[in-house]
């Protein structure tokens, strides 16, 4: 149904071709240029320059991803400011925003041009199924705070949003060879094709391989995989007419590594993640009218408690929105979604979890004056709940009506942002998200446990409440012509009430009964506050020269109900989130050199591991990158990350290893 649905949009684009003339896309190249700066659209539809953004963004620009020597994305966006990254293997990392990272943490929403990326039945980003290699990024867009109404479902501590080189304005090609230690290997390619004047399209596929790191923590050798990644990516731009666009991708990624499961277990991972989405774009007389759909089909094979567990999840996503302008000043976007969400129970099979959401939403940008914007958003999100199957022998006796709920939630976003000079701007914004439970979290977990060690059943809670975040922040930033840069510093404060509570086996929520084992679920078990601060700087000197700086103070005060324990429910954020974090980087060009040297330091926290926090000591890591550009748009490049130590303990689990990389990559 859903790719008729493309078809459909298709032959309704072909039959506007008599529109006149107008674009749909937005050249990002062209307005960089024209602005002297990066360029977003994501937070109001309309392109700004991104110092004028009603949100807390930081762009992360195809350059600084070509300079970071990075494999990964996880790498490079653990250089922005306020930005948590847990690596727990070669092939696993957790991203947070300012504190609350947690494994496979359910709080980032992660879009590619608009389609989510995060995996829907835990609500986390397994990173390595992402498509897209980091050559064809344009930028990286990291928005801080919840950001629901401005962005959509489920941005609740913050947003990234990939953009990739638009195939109709962008004539970007590349071949990538790369080699490194921990016999790491990958290939990467892809290739822009210009078909006819109304047609283009970029085709990238690649494929990567290295060694595990090191078991030393006394878990068993069978869990740990050498991580394998194979990706490919379509992305297609057909000019129907001179007003109306259609845009096609498609994805696909099959990976293998090592997890860390919410439980804080190391788990073998075999990923097979495929999507498509189809946007067709409208320039009418009543503003720029989109209408897009898109599918994504997970299946994951891993085990929990050494059980064999087979995840599948299958989401479709419709929306059409409205963008418009009243008078010169004004400007609106409203827009309508509905999406569907599915998955059989697992690791035991007998039911299926679903939620329909239908979501209305509206944004107002008015631009007071030249000198003054104010944004305002809100977003409604009304999820209707089912379960149909059996039930497992040893659940306590409940039917499917007990998943017979509607959840309805509104969230919103303020923001203002205000030039005093032309060097000088404030940002103030205000919001409210809502982080809602996941469809493990609902009931798509199933496990019944009888050991000779241990009695009882995990299953998910469809009474599960969602968590609500609300969250003030204002920021100052100074151009400053003496440094060639900037500084700035940004305030913020975070209260989440009903926060959610993994389950546990130390701790029963429901008791054993003469036919029934005794339950651990996931409970909402009270509510946590964060304060915090930023300090970022950056700058250009003579000679080629750049460097940039920053700081994250973060403090956080978890308070449990009654009866409940944040550490014995994975719920310790106070502990988990280190209160300081600083990353410098330093670096040099000139038309055939590139040197680039990264810095990052975090201080001591606890993490959890085998079901206890463990201590961790706070530590620095060194990353650099050295490039020199060939004839004919070839460079050779070599690059290290974690280079201060042959095995870095930066976790409660795997110690994060020394790799040393060789790199030959071609551009035309």
């Amino acid at each position: 149904m859903f790719k008729s649905f493309l078809f459909a949009g298709a032959a309704a684009g072909l039959a506007l071709t008599a529109l006149p003339a107008s674009a749909q896309s937005i050249d990002y190249g062209s307005l960089e240029l024209l602005f002297n700066e990066p360029v977003t659209t994501s937070a109001t539809g309309s392109p700004q320059r991104s110092s004028q953004a009603p949100v807390d963004m930081d762009i992360i620009s195809a350059d600084e991803i070509r300079r970071s020597g990075a494999t990964d994305l996880p790498t490079i966006l653990s250089r922005v400011a306020g930005v948590d990254v847990q690596a727990w293997s070669a092939g696993h990392t957790d991203v947070g925003v300012r504190g609350y990272n947690q494994a496979r943490s359910a709080r980032l929403l992660v879009l590619v041009n608009g389609r989510q990326a995060y995996l829907d039945h835990y609500g986390y980003t397994a990173w390595t199924t992402l498509p897209v290699r980091l050559e064809e990024i344009r930028q990286i867009e990291v928005v801080k705070g919840p950001n629901s109404a401005l962005f959509g479902f489920n941005a609740v501590a913050g947003v990234v949003n990939i953009i990739t080189y638009n195939p109709k304005f962008d004539d970007e090609s590349f071949a990538t060879v790369r080699a490194g230690t921990g016999d790491y290997q990958e290939l990467a390619l892809g290739q822009t094709l210009k078909l006819g004047e109304r047609l283009s399209a970029r085709l990238t596929a690649g494929s990567s391989k290295e060694d595990e790191w090191d078991n030393n923590t006394g878990s068993l050798d069978r869990l740990f995989l050498d991580p394998e990644r194979l990706t490919a990516n379509v992305d297609a731009v057909a000019q129907l007419s001179d007003k109306v666009e259609l845009r096609v991708e498609g994805g696909y990624a099959s990976t293998i590594q090592t997890d860390i499961i919410s439980t804080y277990a190391y788990a073998p991972a075999k990923y097979l993640n495929h999507s498509v989405k189809g946007t067709l774009s409208w320039d009418s007389q009543f503003g720029l009218i989109q209408a897009s759909a898109y599918q994504n089909d997970l299946t994951v094979k891993t085990e929990i408690a050494a059980v064999p567990t087979r995840y599948e999840n299958t989401i479709q996503v419709f929306s059409l929105q409205n963008l418009f302008k009243v008078g010169a000043q004004h400007t609106f976007r409203v827009g309508v979604e509905q999406r569907n969400n599915e998955m059989p129970t697992a690791p035991m099979p007998g039911g299926i979890i679903s939620y329909d959401v239908m979501s209305v939403s509206g944004m107002w940008n008015w631009q007071v004056s030249d000198t003054l914007s104010l944004t305002a958003a809100a977003r409604h999100d009304a999820l209707d709940l089912q379960r149909q199957g059996r039930f497992p022998v040893g659940l306590p006796p409940v039917t499917n009506a007990l998943w017979d709920r509607s959840l309805k939630e509104t969230t919103y976003n303020l923001g203002a942002v205000w030039s005093a000079t032309p060097s000088d701007t404030f940002r103030a914004t205000y919001a409210r998200g809502v982080q809602l439970p996941t469809l493990v979290d609902l009931g798509g977990l199933q496990l019944v446990a009888v050991t000779p060690t241990f009695r009882g059943a995990f299953t998910g809670n469809p009474t599960l409440d969602p968590t609500v975040v609300t969250n003030f922040g204002l920021g100052y930033s100074r151009d400053m012509p003496q440094i060639g840069g900037k500084v700035g510093i940004k305030l913020f404060a975070q209260k989440s009430e009903d926060v959610k509570g993994q389950p546990n086996g130390v701790q029963a929520d429901s008791p054993a009964t003469p036919i029934s084992l005794p339950v651990y679920s996931f409970v909402n078990i009270g509510e946590s506050e964060m304060r915090g601060f930023e300090l970022t700087a950056e700058g250009q000197v003579a000679d080629g020269f750049h460097w940039s700086a920053n700081y994250v103070f973060t403090d956080i005060e978890d308070s449990a109900d009654r009866g409940y324990n944040t550490a014995i429910r994975y719920a310790a954020f106070s502990e988990t989130t280190p209160e300081h974090r600083a990353n410098v980087n330093i670096g040099w060009a000139n038309e055939l050199w590139s040197v680039d040297t990264f810095a990052r330091f975090e201080g001591d926290k606890s993490l959890y591991y085998n079901a206890a926090l463990q201590p961790v000591e706070g530590h620095m890591t060194f990353a650099g990158r050295i490039a020199r550009e060939l004839p004919n748009g070839m460079t050779l490049a070599v690059s290290g990350q974690n280079l201060l130590d042959d095995a870095q303990r930066q976790t409660s689990g795997l110690a994060a290893e020394r790799r040393v990389f060789m790199t030959l990559s071609k551009d035309w």
